[in-house]
């Protein structure tokens, strides 16, 4: 009898420390909270973009953003690991030249959005060398 009590507490005490250590871990995603006594600003969009002007096909880059008083945050073409934060950047590798809007929903129900086109180009192209980044038309 004694064995099977020491064999019991044994057992317990092993999923007590698994349960306590799945307790202690850091969430996979960050859980955003809003304080609902304060009211927000308006929703904003502070930055939007990535961290080359030009790609060629099969290359990575980073896209970064950041918003303010935002309570969702999408991006299209859709990307994994997208939520509202004041700076946050996901990894790209866009096939084609593509066309990138991040939309930013407010806790108002107002919507902030921005754009912009990663240029992609085939290796062994006259346009490689293009490295400018537009924004809305506006080159940079």
């Amino acid at each position: 009898m004694l064995v099977f009590t020491t064999k019991v507490l044994a057992a317990a005490g092993l999923l007590l420390a698994l349960w306590s250590m799945s307790v202690m871990r850091e969430p996979e995603r960050p859980v955003w909270a809003h304080n609902t006594a304060a009211p927000p600003g308006p929703v904003r969009i502070l930055r939007f973009r990535a961290t080359v002007g030009a790609l060629r096909a099969g290359e990575k880059a980073m896209l970064c953003y950041g918003v303010e008083n935002a309570k969702a945050v999408h991006i299209a073409p859709p990307l994994d690991d997208v939520y509202p934060s004041s700076n946050h950047c996901v990894e790209i590798v866009p096939l084609h030249t593509t066309h990138y809007t991040i939309l930013a929903e407010g806790y108002d129900g107002k919507v902030a959005t921005e754009s912009f086109t990663m240029l992609v180009v085939k290796p062994g192209s006259n346009q490689a060398e293009r490295r400018n980044l537009y924004y809305a038309g506006i080159l940079r």
